[in-house]
């Protein structure tokens, strides 16, 4: 077995519910994430393979898996040095940007509880943004965390380890940038590594995210400015969001029969459902990530895990194409943003 020991820092707030939905520390969000990560770093180390069987039996006996009959334990381990509740028992004011969809022609909305709708609701005695439950995770806390694994599956541990530092974030709401993390410590730095790419329209070939995406300019990768808070981020997100899902005009509302363009980028969506989809949910796959520069400065980086749908949704492979691509131009346009890499 080798031994890993991290510090991890929240860059901004995080929702890691507990049993009574209040942010606490917890060892299962983070195992997810390593999961998750090292999905991508087995796909990456395997030529981007399809056999998602063989991968599904590798993981099951590093990760555990509640269906396998033979009892046999997770052989990574993860201990925390801290198991409390966090310490954000309030919220803060809540920075304002323009919604076209509001109201009548347009209307204010709190930036954090547009990103962070579900842990975060709206307040009608203050008329402002609060925390659903009773706690979350402040932006600036940190606790250390230690990782054991066999030797024989280092390598794609700190190759996950490395992805999760630069992309990774935990909680509700994790891909609009909440739960934003960094870790630093035991583990190889992710800077000068190469990233793992893939054509994105390749990466429509399966439904689960195992590449970043590429085109002819490079990674779809893209930066925001620097501002001097996380809260200043977020309202620069926000604005980021609303307007690439908003280039999309629904033309029905809800119990529609077909779907519409917008519906491809994430599922549900208030007010305009889809009658043959139910009540399944398709996740972004564009993903938000706070970060902090040398200079403690907060940028946004915002990227693309293209996969295709799963087939309950019925994919047309072009109509999903001419989303995203659509979705990158949009990207591409904004004078905030700059494509980059790391």
């Amino acid at each position: 077995m080798i031994i890993r020991e991290l510090t991890v820092h929240f860059v901004t707030p995080a929702f890691l519910g507990n049993a009574g939905q209040s942010g606490q520390w917890r060892t299962p969000p983070f195992k997810h994430l390593l999961r998750e990560w090292w999905r991508v770093a087995w796909a990456e180390a395997n030529r981007y393979s399809s056999d998602v069987n063989k991968m599904r039996r590798e993981e099951a006996r590093l990760f555990g898996a509640a269906a396998d009959e033979t009892g046999r334990r997770a052989l990574i381990r993860l201990r925390l040095s801290r198991w409390d509740t966090g310490k954000e028992q309030s919220w803060r004011q809540d920075l304002k940007v323009r919604h076209p969809e509001v109201g009548k022609g347009g209307a204010l909305v709190g930036s954090q509880l547009y990103l962070g709708y579900g842990p975060l609701a709206y307040d009608k005695n203050s008329k402002g943004t609060k925390l659903k439950a009773n706690a979350a995770i402040q932006a600036g806390e940190e606790a250390q965390l230690k990782l054991a694994c066999p030797a024989s599956d280092s390598a794609l541990i700190d190759r996950a380890l490395a992805l999760a530092d630069a992309f990774g974030t935990l909680g509700g709401r994790a891909r609009n940038g909440w739960g934003s993390l960094s870790l630093t410590g035991d583990m190889a730095s992710s800077s000068g590594q190469q990233l793992p790419l893939r054509t994105w329209q390749d990466c429509l070939d399966r439904e689960w995210a195992h590449a970043i995406g590429e085109d002819e300019q490079g990674a779809l990768i893209w930066r925001t400015d620097p501002v001097s808070d996380w809260a200043g981020l977020m309202k620069t997100l926000a604005e980021i969001k609303i307007g690439l899902r908003t280039q999309f005009v629904f033309h029905s509302g809800k119990g529609a029969s077909h779907p519409e363009e917008r519906h491809w980028l994430s599922y549900p969506v208030t007010n305009h459902s889809v009658r043959p989809w139910g009540g399944n949910r398709l996740p972004n796959t564009l993903r938000f990530k706070v970060r902090k520069d040398d200079q403690g400065r907060f940028y946004g980086v915002i990227f693309h895990m293209p996969c295709l749908p799963p087939e309950q949704f019925e994919p047309n492979r072009q109509t999903v194409e001419r989303v995203w691509q659509q979705v990158h131009q949009y990207l591409g346009g904004r004078k905030n943003l700059h494509r980059s890499d790391w």
